[in-house]
């Protein structure tokens, strides 16, 4: 497994924040100290202005250039425009890595799925995995697929990805939540809303669900828009009623690795304490790592 990352993501903050520079500080720090799972390490890659407007307009590239929040949760930090097209150079190279038979994880911030055609919003100012897939697009690749398990709905994804040819986008999340959207599917975007406070086995049978129509789907390239959120203990999923728990993200790679197809991972939302074992499990269960031992009384 090969994890990008850049240690300038972590230099932005806002007080009370939910999406803190400890989601990948202690990321990398869990990730470096473990002994279970192969890691490599790489930076991202570059990103060109032709590659992002595939995904983005004119006018949101040259608005993320400028000093102004653009809501309550999407400040203006500075630097943001460089932070998010790092971002986008490392689903990118996820991207790259996952074409030549890899495995990679982009552990970056900012979080890219709310970012729409025109807008940021949602802690999100490029839409790093859609950049991504568009560009697998552009390659002639085949059949690309994105499939979303975090606790919000990829809006900014299904916008930028509706209705192209050769593409199909698979979003499990909760709703009605933040942002309103994602209660139907339409056209190539497949929706799999999961009530508030959803009991586990509920939660997990959608997210089964959502897996098998990816499958028949048979895609040639897959993304992976990785959000932790749905777990338990997550400040923001929890209060929606969010029930998943560590072993559930560890199911979730094994059975993403099933597909057997170039995959590639991009790190969205995810922001209580446990977000580094989450991911680590989650990575382990897709590179088949076998699960530790349960101790018998």
């Amino acid at each position: 497994m090969t994890i990008i990352t850049d240690s300038r993501c972590t230099e932005y903050s806002a007080p009370g924040h939910p999406e803190r520079p400890f989601r990948v500080a202690k990321s990398v720090e869990r990730l470096k100290t473990q002994t279970d799972l192969p890691v490599k390490w790489a930076e991202p890659g570059p990103v060109s202005r032709e590659q992002l407007l595939r995904a983005h307009t004119e006018e949101h590239l040259d608005r993320l250039e400028k000093p102004m929040d653009f809501d309550a949760d999407t400040p203006a930090h500075p630097g943001i425009a460089e932070h998010a097209r790092r971002a986008a150079g490392s689903a990118l190279k996820a991207l790259e890595l996952a074409l030549q038979g890899e495995s990679a994880f982009s552990l970056m911030r900012p979080p890219g799925h709310h970012a729409t055609t025109t807008r940021a919003m949602g802690f999100c100012y490029l839409n790093s995995i859609a950049v991504a897939a568009v560009e697998a697009l552009h390659r002639k690749r085949g059949r690309v697929a994105v499939f979303d398990f975090d606790v919000h709905h990829g809006n900014g994804t299904e916008d930028i990805l509706l209705q192209r040819s050769d593409c199909e986008f698979y979003s499990v999340h909760i709703y009605p939540a933040y942002p309103g959207t994602g209660e139907d599917s339409i056209q190539n975007a497949r929706n799999y809303p999961v009530a508030p406070f959803s009991p586990r086995s509920k939660y997990r049978d959608i997210l089964a669900g959502a897996l098998e129509d990816l499958k028949r789907y048979r895609p040639h390239v897959l993304g992976v828009s990785a959000g932790f959120d749905g777990f338990a203990g997550d400040p923001l999923g929890g209060a929606m009623g969010a029930s998943l728990l560590e072993e559930d993200f560890r199911w979730l790679g094994e059975e993403l690795r099933s597909l057997n197809v170039p995959t590639f991972h991009v790190l969205e939302g995810g922001y209580s304490r446990e977000l580094p074992d989450l991911i680590l499990a989650y990575l382990k269960g897709f590179a088949g790592r076998p699960a530790a031992p349960v101790n018998q009384p």
